[in-house]
Formats: C-alpha cells, structure tokens, sequence
C-alpha cells in the first residue's frame, strides 16, 4: 500500500520525468484586405479624354499607395469635369431657372472625417471641395453662396454657368413644356413634371437614369481602410435651393472604417426619410451580406412611401432607388427597386466590369 505522501511526491517526479514544451500562444493576424472599389453605373462609362473611367482611377491609385479617399475623389472628378454626363458637375442638368447647382460629401473611415457642400454654384469639381471642408474646417456642410465663398478662399475656380450646350438646350425644352403649367396645383403640376422629364429622356435630351443622376464612389485598401464620395447635380429642373439625400451622412453616403461603406442614387426625398445608407451599413455590423443588407433598405422605403401620387398601380414606388457598397470582407452589391434600370462598376485586381443591379421588385416603375 502506498501512502498519501508517497503518491504525490511520485506523481510529482512522473510530472517532472513527462514534461513537454509549452507552445507558444496562437496569434490571429488580419488578413490582407482585397483592393476593391465600387461606384454607380457611371463609374465606368466616362473618361473625359482619358483613358481611364472613375474605378480604373480610383483603383490605380489605391494600389499605388494613394490616401483611398483622394482615390475616389480623383476617380469622380472624372466624371465632374465630363460635360457628356449630365448628372454631376459641369454640363449637370440645371435648376428650373436653369442654374446648375451641386452638392457633394466625403467620408473618411480611418481618420473619422467628413465633409459636404450643398447648392455650391460654380465649381465644376464639388467633390474637392467637399474634401477642403473635411480637411480645413470643424463642420460637416457648408451651403450656397457661403460654400462658394469658402471654395473661392481654398483657390478654387468660380464661373459664372456651368451648362453645357446640351444641358442649356435640355432646361429651355423644359422650360417651353412646363411654362403653361405654372398655375396647376401642386399635386397636378409634380406629375405634370414627372411626365414631361421622362419624356425629355425618352427623347433624347438626357439619360433617363440621369434624372435623379449621381455618382457614388467606395473603396477599401489592402489595408482595410475605407472611404467613399457622392456628388451630384441633383434632380433636374429641382427649386431652386432644393437640396437631396446626396450631401447628407447617412443618406446619399456613409462610412464606417470597422464595417463597410453604402452610397445611394435615386429619389433622394426617399432616402432622405430611411436614412438608409447608414441603415444599410448597420446591417452589415450585424452580420448580413451587402446585397441583404440593401434590399432591406429599399423594403423600408418602400414601406414609408404612402403618398399615392408615389405609387404606381400595384402599390410599388414610382420611381427609382440605387445603393451600392462593400464591407470589411471586400463583399459588394448593387441593389435597386426594379429590373434593367441602372448599373454599377467595380474595379479590382482583374480589371473594371459593370454589372447589372440586382432588383427588390419585379416589372416596371410606372406599372
């Protein structure tokens, strides 16, 4: 028999006599972030007399060791300063007095900045100074004539129109349809509108999708950082003053660095009341894929469209929603309401492609 003294100083020793090496502790490193960038549809149909469209920018930059934001920035002054995209910046269709005014914001994931202009009149590249507001003063959204003072003071070039021929001519047919409409109430003359724009666009005046045209721009580095851009010319022929979703964080764009990035195009009045770029980036914190995340987002529109000069005949909003974006993973989507309206571009390591977006509801807008 073995007594308990015995049994531990024994069992000590077989310890002792058995000892293996202690392994090191398991380190979990992050992999490598796929390079990747997103836009509208837009984001790789214009160059500008260059060779590359906006993702093809952006995408070259971004791999060259370029701050993401300045990436999609440069990438979307391409098609600012294109007067053959009537949707943002120079040659962007005007207001209803045939102004062109713009609005832009940025967001910068890693540096948790932002910056926006509204109703800037002038400046063909908005979007840079969106990114002068982010980078040289203490708020988010600078408006009018006090963002055109703003740009003025930071170098940039003010003009006195930014229409092109094209856009010029598009705002006088406009103008000539909707003149004997000035005295309808407001309901009847918002659907007179709505007609006579979709007929300029069926006609050839402007893209139909440039009636609500914009382009949105998200990128993530191999790093994982993320930044993304949204700039537009806004609705065409929009009061004067109007301002849409583009501009606003959590609407037209949002960023979040841990989480992934959603920018918008479309009804921005809708957006506006979903918040839905950040709605969409919050579902992705939560686990759902991108494309999951943006359908929920247009269902929640559609949910809060009760206005039935907004519906078409089966209950579904008569107009158009777009998102795009990309999580940390490098997971991207293009969702919008209805088949065959719209695209979205996306640049990676194999070249730019554009892609067709993946609808919530089926048939058409005005059905």
């Amino acid at each position: 028999m073995i007594n308990r003294r015995e049994f531990i100083v024994s069992g000590a020793a077989a310890g002792i006599a058995l000892k293996l090496p202690v392994e090191a502790p398991n380190v979990i490193t992050r992999r490598a972030a796929r390079p990747l960038v997103i836009a509208s549809g837009n984001g790789n149909r214009y160059k500008n007399g260059g060779t590359q469209t906006a993702v093809e920018k952006a995408f070259s930059m971004i791999t060259s060791g370029s701050d993401v934001l300045d990436a999609v920035v440069a990438g979307v002054n391409i098609v600012e300063l294109d007067p053959a995209d009537t949707s943002v910046g120079y040659g962007g269709l005007p207001n209803a007095d045939g102004v062109v005014q713009l609005d832009s914001c940025v967001m910068h994931g890693p540096r948790k900045q932002a910056g926006g202009v509204a109703c800037i009149e002038g400046v063909r590249t908005p979007s840079r100074v969106a990114l002068a507001v982010s980078q040289h003063t203490d708020h988010h959204l600078l408006v009018g004539k006090g963002a055109q003072d703003f740009a003025r003071k930071m170098g940039f070039t003010i003009e006195d129109d930014l229409n092109t021929e094209r856009s010029r001519n598009a705002w006088l047919e406009w103008k000539r349809r909707t003149d004997p409409l000035h005295y309808l109430d407001p309901k009847s003359r918002s659907e007179a509108e709505d007609r006579i724009r979709r007929d300029l666009a069926r006609e050839g005046f402007y893209d139909l999708e440039h009636i609500y045209g914009t382009i949105n721009c998200d990128a993530i580095n191999a790093k994982g950082e993320i930044c993304g851009v949204t700039t537009t010319s806004g609705l065409a022929w929009k009061i004067p003053g109007r301002v849409g979703d583009s501009p606003i964080l959590g609407a037209g764009l949002y960023v979040d660095n841990d989480v992934g990035a959603a920018g918008s195009t479309g009804r921005g009045e809708a957006n506006l009341y979903s918040c839905a770029s950040f709605m969409i980036v919050e579902n992705m914190r939560h686990g759902m894929h991108p494309k999951d995340a943006m359908v929920d987002a247009c269902k929640r529109i559609q949910k809060n469209t009760i206005e039935k000069r907004l519906l078409n005949s089966r209950g579904l909003p008569k107009f158009g929603m777009s998102f795009y974006g990309l999580d940390k993973q490098g997971r991207y989507a293009g969702v919008g309401f209805y088949p065959g309206v719209g695209s979205y571009a996306v640049c990676d390591e194999n070249g730019a492609k554009t892609l067709q977006m993946e609808p919530v509801f089926e048939g058409k807008s005005e059905e």
